[in-house]
């Protein structure tokens, strides 16, 4: 079994240098200074803040525009609602096992339960078998829940796969490491919707391997999408099934790779998010 196989970001600076300006007359014959004006040339930080300022009114133009207007593309289709814009309707206050919950019933909350769902279920959490019981009892409809614990807890008890990722008996670091496993949703996507069932994609990169020195399974980055199949009960969004397929994986930029101490202190110093559309 692979890693995948579990689903579980002074001062300004004065104009001339001098921030002080002096008067002239207009040219003249009888000009004082003797030789004429020069055309003044603007100076690095005016052209810096004139290119931010028109880089920022494009920004603007382009999120103001309407939906309905075309696109600039070779089909002209109109753009889709942006996937990512804010809504307006506040997360939800409600938590089971610090998993919130307590989703609308409708299209946002099915995307807001999926997207939190997926940081739950692709938690460290998951290797510990008192936080799995408290995520699976959180997430999944109570019948389903009753099946899946004990196929999970034979998953994440295995010493077969521990061992393939690292890890000691009951999902344990070894001394002196520091396990991470965590999901950043990227997106969501509503792929149906009836009321009160919902499959709802969720795009996000994970975080996994173990940092510190001495690491053979050190913290590398994957992209996956999973699809959540949701069943409205109890006044909530349950988890009702789920499949996951690789990508799509953006392309990598050249950047040095964090040092293990670096990584450590990442990880343990910035906290994870709650997700709400």
């Amino acid at each position: 079994m692979s890693n995948d196989d579990h689903y579980g970001g002074g001062g300004h600076g004065e104009v001339g240098g001098t921030g002080q300006t002096r008067t002239r007359l207009p040219d003249s014959p009888s000009d004082p200074y003797g030789t004429p004006r020069r055309t003044p040339r603007p100076s690095r930080g005016l052209i810096t803040a004139v290119g931010v300022v028109v880089l920022l009114i494009a920004a603007i133009a382009f999120a103001n525009q309407s939906p309905d207007a075309p696109a600039n593309t070779a089909t002209n289709k109109p753009p889709t609602d942006a996937a990512t814009s804010p809504t307006g309707t506040q997360p939800v206050t409600g938590k089971s096992n610090g998993i919130p919950k307590g989703f609308s019933q409708d299209e946002q909350g099915a995307q807001s339960a999926a997207a939190n769902y997926a940081v739950a279920l692709g938690s460290d959490g998951m290797f510990d078998s008192n936080r799995r019981r408290g995520i699976i009892q959180a997430v999944y409809l109570p019948e389903v829940a009753a099946a899946r614990q004990g196929e999970l807890d034979r998953l994440y008890s295995d010493q077969g796969f521990l061992s393939r990722i690292g890890l000691e008996a009951g999902g344990k670091a070894p001394k002196g490491l520091m396990f991470v496993s965590r999901a950043n949703p990227a997106g969501t996507k509503v792929e149906k919707f009836s009321g009160d069932t919902a499959s709802v994609s969720v795009w996000s990169s994970t975080l996994f391997g173990l940092t510190g020195e001495g690491s053979k399974n050190p913290v590398s980055e994957s992209w996956h999408t999973n699809t959540f199949e949701l069943k409205w009960a109890n006044g909530d969004w349950w988890v009702t099934d789920f499949s996951q397929q690789d990508g799509p994986a953006p392309v990598g930029r050249d950047q040095r790779a964090a040092t293990a101490e670096e990584m450590s202190a990442a990880v343990s110093q910035f906290g994870g998010l709650t997700y709400a559309r």
